[in-house]
């Protein structure tokens, strides 16, 4: 059973985009924080009355987000 589901934020046009490793779920946010906050609420509705184990998660997961930055070269 996985204890994290993983997230990466990175910079869209005009918000930041919050995407599931693990899961189906992508949402958004004008800020790193309102982004985060958003993650929070779409994973908690996304498995809101579900099985747990069908997504082979334990019981209560943490969330890892990462943050990607501007590339280094180019």
């Amino acid at each position: 059973m996985k204890n994290i589901i993983q997230f990466k934020i990175y910079k869209g046009e005009s918000q930041y985009i919050g995407e599931s490793i693990d899961l189906p779920i992508v949402t958004q946010g004008k800020t790193l924080d309102e982004t985060v906050q958003n993650i929070k609420e779409a994973v908690e509705l996304h498995l809101q009355d579900e099985d747990m184990a069908q997504y082979e998660l334990s019981r209560q997961p943490a969330l890892l987000v990462n943050f990607e930055v501007d590339r280094l070269y180019g």
